[in-house]
């Protein structure tokens, strides 16, 4: 059960937010809708790495993430070769899991590929967005009827690394819900911005 906590500044925040080096993540990135096209492909990346492993190491690693991965575009991404592969898993900046770096040049043809049919990536993500009178209680559930629905439909479509509870995880950060407690301060801020945000 997830509770919030005052952290040193004396702001209530999420508990899993409650060391400084979450802070700036939480209170200025987490439940934020999103729209661009190569962050949304960031974040479904970052949650497969982070698959089995903590937020935190994968936080700590995210700019080395980023240069590695040409800021996660897919249209580079998509050009990596073996060699790209081997170079990587010497790359002692990231996560150094073959079959991850694989799903990561993977996913980004099966990008491509649904941006041409979408137009984009939002496009398409964002029709998996709850009913507001359907989401459950806030940080109570690790899957949901729309992350199970969008895994299933990216699997289809040949992604990889993109489960149930991976992509429910990426739901909550990109802000297709707002799943900070009630009693967090960031809650009320991140519900604004999903009230002006342009859904595409």
């Amino acid at each position: 059960m997830s509770v919030t906590i005052e952290s040193a500044e004396s702001k209530p925040r999420c508990s899993w937010s409650q060391t400084p080096d979450f802070h700036a993540y939480h209170d200025n990135e987490w439940g934020f809708p999103v729209r661009d096209d190569f962050r949304l492909f960031e974040k479904l990346c970052l949650e497969s790495f982070q698959s089995g492993l903590s937020w935190r190491l994968i936080l700590a690693k995210r700019e080395n993430f980023r240069a590695a991965f040409h800021h996660f575009d897919f249209n580079k991404i998509a050009a990596f070769t073996e060699e790209d592969v081997n170079r990587l898993l010497k790359d002692e900046g990231i996560v150094r899991h073959r079959g991850k770096i694989e799903a990561v040049i993977n996913n980004a043809k099966c990008a491509q590929a649904l941006v041409e049919i979408e137009g984009s990536l939002a496009t398409f993500i964002w029709r998996f967005e709850p009913a507001h009178d359907q989401r459950q209680k806030p940080q109570t559930a690790s899957t949901s009827p729309e992350s199970v629905a969008l895994s299933k439909a990216l699997k289809k479509m040949g992604w990889k690394f993109v489960g149930p509870t991976t992509v429910f995880a990426f739901m909550q950060a990109m802000g297709l819900i707002n799943d900070h407690t009630e009693e967090c301060a960031i809650r009320a801020e991140v519900e604004r911005s999903r009230e002006v945000f342009q859904r595409p």
